[in-house]
């Protein structure tokens, strides 16, 4: 394995801000600032979010699911 493969992946706090941002467009009902939050984070950043949301059971469809029935 080279070193790059056994660097931790890590979620960038630009995308922490565009995760944030995306879950409260969502609960005010904004579809469309929601999905352009979504699509502004960086590929490196939606694999670790994804792992880490794999690791504990779920996936982002799943989360963003959730948030949507809570309304």
């Amino acid at each position: 394995m080279n070193a790059i493969a056994l660097r931790p992946q890590r979620i960038s706090l630009m995308a922490v801000g565009e995760l944030r941002d995306a879950f409260t467009a969502l609960e005010r009902g904004d579809r469309g600032t929601a999905v352009a939050s979504l699509m502004a984070i960086d590929a490196e950043s939606w694999q670790a979010i994804e792992r880490r949301l794999a690791t504990l059971g779920g996936s982002v469809a799943d989360l963003l699911n959730a948030l949507e029935i809570e309304q």
